[in-house]
């Protein structure tokens, strides 16, 4: 199964259509798992698993950079988009809150339940602390993403870095103790 998802990602990044179709069949389901796994945890009726996974989805395959170099790098890009998108649609919430969206609001927020102006604080809150983070060390963010948004392991997260399951649990601690000290001050 992990060779067919690389051996589709390399069709892909040569243009191949007919690859991304297979592709989404063979990804969908650790996608969804991905997806539902961090959405369970915000306990948020507005955007659901289903249309995050399209969404991260139909990104990932349009993009112009795919260089993708395996199953886990391929998991691991998900991952950051999915935060991206989940952060972008609090902002949205928060921003409509406000007054700002009043004209047009896409048909899957009109049906969703709206997340509390509580939750939208919080994402975008841990999307600023990331941030930084990013600032001061790239990888201990790229695992934050990867474990908080991603629900990867440290398995896996070894394999898209290229360093040790012990590495990335080390740095983990560290990135946790360090968002943990960034948003008790905030």
């Amino acid at each position: 199964m992990a060779g067919d998802i690389t051996h589709l990602l390399a069709e892909v990044q040569g243009g191949d259509r007919g690859a991304q179709s297979r592709l989404a069949w063979l990804v969908y389901e650790e996608l969804h798992r991905i997806a539902g796994n961090y959405m369970h945890r915000e306990r948020s009726d507005s955007l659901q698993p289903t249309m995050l996974v399209h969404d991260a989805f139909l990104r990932l395959v349009e993009q112009g950079d795919r260089s993708w170099q395996n199953r886990s790098h391929f998991f691991a890009t998900a991952s950051v988009l999915m935060r991206r998108l989940v952060v972008d649609h609090a902002r949205r919430r928060k921003a409509a809150k406000r007054g700002g969206l009043e004209a047009k609001v896409p048909l899957e927020d009109a049906q969703a339940q709206v997340i509390s102006e509580a939750r939208c604080e919080e994402l975008i809150a841990l999307d600023e602390a990331l941030a930084h983070l990013e600032q001061l060390d790239p990888r201990g963010c790229r695992i934050v993403e990867m474990r908080f948004f991603g629900g990867m392991t440290e398995d896996e997260i070894g394999e898209a870095l290229g360093i040790s399951p012990r590495t990335v649990k080390r740095d983990w601690q560290v990135a946790r103790v360090w968002l943990h000290g960034e948003l008790s001050t905030n």
